[in-house]
């Protein structure tokens, strides 16, 4: 066998691809993915990844009864689920006690809860100590004036007074001390009249 291999060369196994095996330029210009978070392009934005956690392992004791128990098929979430039905039983014996009767209370306020009702206002007692209320009326206190000539703290405008009527002649004057009708003489009409021509012998 050693007369049929020319040179030093001998078959070996190849230690990676070869050219021929790609219609591409080959491996050696093999770009990074842009998917997935493995071997991601270190040029492009990588999102963040999460991964999912594993089952839990089943627990040794479970809290449930287990189905070697029988759940009747009326037994829902809710409680018993069945028809409604009257019994018919015995009067339970009950001991007689002397308890109050409607007549023992009274409603008359209970009308204040149940519809709506104005508002009412209580007068209440007055109390017996006087001496802590012997505080001063509104009457006791004086004002200052706003109007007229002398005010305290407002600008006062020019003030006139008028003088009062005489009582000479009034209706206010006493009656009894002035002259009646009867006190006066008659006007002679040549006063307030033409008089006629008058002659002397």
């Amino acid at each position: 066998m050693e007369g049929a291999w020319v040179g030093s060369w001998r078959p070996h196994p190849r230690r990676g691809p070869i050219l021929a095996e790609f219609a591409t330029p080959g491996p050696k210009y093999w770009l990074p993915g842009t998917t997935g978070h493995t071997a991601h392009d270190p040029t492009r934005y990588r999102a963040p990844a999460y991964s999912f956690r594993g089952t839990k392992c089943p627990a040794a004791t479970s809290c449930s009864p287990g189905p070697r128990y029988f759940i009747h098929s009326s037994i829902t979430k809710t409680g018993k689920h069945v028809a409604p039905s009257a019994h018919v039983t015995a009067r339970p014996k009950t001991k007689i006690q002397v308890t109050p009767g409607p007549s023992d209370y009274t409603t008359d306020n209970a009308s204040k809860h149940v519809y709506q009702t104005a508002p009412a206002s209580s007068l209440k007692f007055r109390p017996k100590d006087f001496k802590g209320f012997r505080t001063p009326g509104p009457g006791t206190y004086t004002l200052p004036r706003v109007l007229g000539p002398q005010t305290v703290y407002t600008h006062a405008e020019p003030c006139y007074s008028m003088k009062w009527k005489s009582l000479y002649q009034s209706c206010f004057q006493d009656l009894a001390k002035t002259p009646g009708p009867a006190a006066f003489a008659n006007v002679d009409m040549d006063v307030y009249k033409r008089s006629a021509p008058k002659y002397s012998m």
